[in-house]
């Protein structure tokens, strides 16, 4: 009943609004070159009085409109229960997505494993000559008596031959009793691909007949890394080579300040 009245009011004053603008229009026929400043203010202030009056009745039947759609929601319980469920099920998933993107932010951030060429270069240090010997190191035997016997090659170690090939001037030597030892140590060596796969090129292995040629051999070519199993030649070495490694099969103390202790050739670069 109150919302009929204010619509009744408000359908009169826009009719009386009509009114007037229609009786004024022909008490006052004057154009807008004729309007002064007083006329012009007059008329505004009586438009916006008018509209004033309007948005002032019009204004509290708004929120009577809107109240059915907050009580709507009230009144289904299913509604309601779905609600409930999506506000329950969201943490889970939200836990779910968390997880999920860690593990891959995880993945991307671990550490990568270096590649054998890597360690290499890194564990000798920028070096770009090394010096080896071949009995204990690279063969099997470990005495130039076994070398007139046979040759046999520990083909664990030519992986990091290959690499130390790549990186670095690469020179074989070792101690023979005789031609034949010779030949048998470079048969062997070919067939085991050393100079073909390896880059390392026959004249760049060496042979004495005394320890004391070995070290001569070392001392001549100058290299920043020699490997060998004698710990004698290795303190000797030691005021002439940056660095070298002591290879021996049982844990012994170090040769010489500069000189590093290891198993084997590979297990020095780490297993293979």
């Amino acid at each position: 009943m109150a919302e009929s009245s204010k619509e009744e009011v408000v359908q009169l004053i826009k009719r009386f609004g009509a009114y007037l603008t229609v009786k004024m229009s022909s008490l006052f026929p004057i154009s807008l070159h004729n309007l002064n400043s007083r006329s012009i203010g007059a008329i505004a202030g009586f438009a916006v009085a008018i509209v004033f009056t309007w948005r002032l009745l019009r204004s509290p039947s708004g929120p009577q409109r809107r109240q059915p759609k907050r009580q709507a929601p009230a009144s289904s319980s299913s509604g309601i229960s779905s609600n409930s469920n999506a506000t329950l099920t969201t943490p889970g998933v939200s836990s779910s997505e968390d997880s999920r993107t860690q593990n891959v932010v995880d993945e991307f951030f671990q550490p990568v494993k270096p590649t054998l060429g890597q360690v290499v270069q890194q564990k000798l240090s920028e070096g770009r000559k090394v010096t080896c010997r071949l009995l204990g190191v690279i063969l099997e035997e470990s005495t130039p008596e076994e070398l007139q016997k046979h040759v046999t090659v520990r083909y664990s170690v030519l992986e990091v031959l290959l690499e130390i090939t790549k990186f670095c001037d690469l020179y074989l030597m070792e101690t023979v009793l005789d031609d034949e030892s010779e030949k048998k140590v470079l048969v062997a060596l070919e067939d085991a691909g050393i100079f073909t796969s390896g880059g390392l090129a026959k004249d760049k292995v060496l042979f004495c007949s005394t320890e004391n040629g070995r070290t001569s051999f070392v001392r001549q070519l100058e290299p920043d890394w020699h490997i060998d199993t004698n710990p004698d030649i290795i303190f000797q070495l030691s005021r002439f080579i940056k660095y070298q490694l002591h290879i021996s099969p049982t844990r012994t103390e170090r040769a010489a300040s500069n000189a590093f202790n290891s198993p084997s050739l590979e297990q020095f670069f780490g297993p293979v």
